[in-house]
């Protein structure tokens, strides 16, 4: 009777799939109380997009999340997804920032460390597991698994490889977008055994084309040992099998599984009353995406794709821009699509839809990842493709991309501590995501003041005051029809409320100047006092100097001052959208003469951003 070994994932990766990672620690808590005497290996609870979603949407300190998880789970260790030289952000953080997250988030709770890199590079992958390793963690080396010419059990192997010679403990197959097959499985893992017969293989699946509980069983057959599952009531669409029946369905085959799986279930119980409380993200349809198999697209990416694309007013495009994303990783050399490349690829694929011609505008990590700076790519790039995004001129590195980077976790400290931060757990969330970091430091100095309410009880305000609206309709004045579209809404002015509309297709910001506003849901019938002027917050652009963002999103970095000469080509702004920041170049020769937004604002296309003087 040999032993397969259980780690549930419903508290980190079954919500990031299923639930956008919105479920708030509170709602947690019990539930680890009961998964922790179940009898798992491990539990997986941290990593992934839990971080950025905690600071940036939910208002909570990650770390802190870690502790009362670590409180509460007395019996378990527990265990972390870490994208090697990302940590668990969407860029490459110098090896001093590395070290630093590794060792804190080992000394807030974590003792099970799953490093994997986008590329299966395994230069992104050393530094994180050597400090792990240094800490007596145990380590999970992963092969990031996908599908492409390239990727065959041989290259499989050969990873593996030089993971087990970093010093690894256990070789892990990442599975993220639900593609491998039973016939793959068994095939990659017998391999594996035959190479590594001392090594623990462990199998990540999900179950995003329904394939998942077939190739963990045939995986087990043919040598794993350790599998990953959630409790029920999180299981399906794109996350990953019930626990309770691999558990039912193993014990049938022979095979020894020390988990309770009565108190397995009463903890998927819990859960299914939590699950309602985010019905609003809870919008995945009921049946498999057996479309996958061909885009390769990750689940927790699908659902941001739909979110991002009605931002956008593109909801349409989605089957377009899933075809791009085929086409897109073929040019870049078949990346596996899981955090940072699914995003490269995916807001590549986008913009290229948006503007109607590839690569017209590229992302800054697009350039950087044809640059190597992300690592090197699993096939070559092709010359021609290399040439479109970048020019004649750019440089490619060859090298360790964090061999490029500067240490900086001593030159952020100050800056961290003049944003708010508190600590050093602090300060490694400022060096993660310093915009994020500091609006979230700021939300709690309001909040533990009394003038800010928790997130939670905003969004029940909210929902109380709810009310049915014409979100797209038909107006009439003087005869002439108008289509409308209410797009979604902007800042607050002193001015009044913006919001940005479609009009006859076409984007436009509208300012309301509110004369009078009633709290009740209906709007009573009656004349509108007339009201004063109303100016938009930024002009439309008119001439060659009036520089607009191609792309809605938030401005997160200004890179010129007013008067400052630039050049054709010279970076201006950078806007963030779809996780990805995206680079505003000058098309002209010329002076700044005006600087219309700040740092940390809403912007939409359409409208002004920055005014240069054209030079003579």
């Amino acid at each position: 009777m040999r032993d397969i070994l259980i780690t549930d994932v419903s508290l980190r990766d079954g919500i990031q799939c299923i639930l956008a990672t919105r479920v708030r620690t509170e709602d947690m808590l019990p539930i680890i109380e009961v998964l922790d005497k179940c009898g798992f290996w491990s539990l997986e609870v941290w990593g992934g997009a839990t971080f950025d979603v905690c600071l940036r949407y939910l208002k909570e300190d990650p770390w802190e999340r870690l502790r009362k998880f670590k409180d509460r789970a007395k019996n378990t260790k527990l265990e972390m997804l870490l994208r090697g030289q990302n940590i668990v952000g969407y860029r490459h953080y110098p090896d001093d920032v590395v070290e630093a997250f590794v060792k804190k988030a080992y000394d807030n709770g974590i003792e099970v460390f799953r490093i994997f890199d986008a590329l299966n590079d395994v230069r992104n992958m050393k530094k994180a597991i050597q400090v792990a390793k240094k800490l007596s963690a145990i380590v999970k080396g992963v092969l990031s698994y996908t599908i492409s010419p390239v990727h065959t059990v041989e290259y499989y192997l050969g990873i593996a490889r030089q993971l087990v010679d970093m010093g690894i403990d256990i070789i892990s197959i990442k599975d993220q977008a639900g593609l491998l097959s039973p016939k793959m499985a068994y095939d990659l893992v017998s391999t594996l055994r035959s190479e590594f017969p001392h090594y623990p293989i462990h199998l990540h699946t999900q179950t995003t084309a329904d394939l998942a509980e077939m190739a963990q069983l045939k995986g087990i057959e043919a040598g794993a040992d350790m599998i990953d599952t959630v409790f029920y009531s999180l299981s399906g669409q794109t996350a990953h099998p019930p626990g309770e029946t691999m558990i039912y369905v193993l014990r049938e085959f022979g095979y020894k599984v020390s988990v309770d799986e009565k108190l397995y279930q009463k903890a998927g119980d819990m859960f299914r009353e939590v699950r309602k409380k985010y019905a609003k993200y809870d919008v995945l349809p009921p049946y498999p995406d057996v479309g996958v198999l061909s885009h390769q697209v990750p689940g927790g990416m699908i659902t941001n794709f739909i979110s991002q694309l009605k931002e956008q007013g593109m909801e349409d495009k989605l089957s377009e821009v899933l075809e791009e994303v085929k086409r897109v990783r073929e040019d870049l050399g078949y990346p596996p699509l899981v955090t940072p490349t699914s995003q490269i690829v995916g807001s590549q694929a986008f913009l290229n839809v948006l503007h109607g011609e590839r690569y017209k505008v590229v992302t800054k990590e697009t350039k950087d990842y044809v640059k190597g700076l992300y690592g090197k790519p699993p096939a070559p790039i092709k010359e021609e493709i290399i040439k479109k995004i970048l020019g004649e001129e750019e440089t490619i590195y060859h090298i360790r991309p964090a061999d490029l980077l500067e240490p900086e976790l001593d030159k952020l400290r100050q800056e961290a501590i003049k944003a708010g931060a508190r600590n050093e757990e602090d300060i490694l969330s400022y060096a993660l995501f310093p915009l994020v970091a500091k609006e979230f430091f700021e939300w709690r100095e309001k909040f533990e003041r009394g003038e800010a309410l928790p997130p939670q009880l905003e969004e029940d305000i909210k929902e109380e005051k709810k009310e049915s609206i014409p979100v797209e309709f038909v107006i009439t004045v003087h005869g002439e029809q108008y289509h409308v579209q209410i797009a979604g809404r902007g800042e607050p002015t002193p001015e009044g409320k913006t919001f940005f509309i479609r009009l006859d297709g076409q984007l436009e910001e509208v300012l309301v100047k509110p004369l009078r506003e009633i709290e009740s849901v209906g709007i009573p019938y009656g004349d509108i006092p007339a009201g004063g002027e109303v100016k938009p917050k930024r002009p439309k652009p008119v001439g060659i100097g009036d520089i607009t963002s191609p792309i809605s999103g938030k401005v997160v970095n200004i890179k010129v001052s007013k008067g400052q000469k630039v050049k054709e080509g010279d970076v201006l702004f950078v806007v963030e959208a779809m996780k990805m920041e995206n680079e505003i170049h000058s098309p002209i020769d010329g002076t700044v003469e005006e600087i219309l937004v700040s740092v940390g604002e809403v912007i939409n296309p359409d409208e002004v951003v920055i005014r240069i003087k054209p030079a003579l």
